[in-house]
């Protein structure tokens, strides 16, 4: 009798570890879709002028729209719904901001995706 409540006790902890793993993955998962950023810094950073920066807000609140919808979408979909995204995003900001700006999102954009590991 004590060797199958010490087995029942020994599974039920085994599971709940593997629970825990399981929900703190998903976490990160999702955390990783999430794109909202400082706009302040943003606008420093690429130089933006003020019309430029209400456009790029706007434009970046519909991107983190798109991203947290990737976000719970299908494994077999995400990749694609995470493209997609990008690629408006960038297309608008290419209408928004001039040469030197855009090159600069362009090389931000791809250090954030690459380090959250969505490229």
């Amino acid at each position: 009798m004590k060797k199958i409540v010490l087995t029942l006790v020994a599974m039920m902890t085994i599971t709940m570890a593997n629970a825990e793993n399981e929900e703190k993955n998903a976490v990160k998962a999702v955390n990783a879709y999430d794109m909202t950023v400082n706009m302040r810094k943003l606008a420093v950073a690429l130089g933006l002028t003020l019309d430029q920066m209400e456009a790029v807000q706007d434009i970046h609140h519909q991107f983190c729209n798109e991203m947290l919808l990737a976000s719970q979408a299908e494994s077999d979909e995400r990749e694609k719904l995470v493209n997609q995204a990008v690629k408006k995003d960038v297309q608008y900001m290419r209408y928004i901001l001039e040469d030197k700006q855009y090159r600069k999102y362009l090389l931000l954009l791809n250090t954030t995706l690459t380090n959250r590991g969505l490229r």
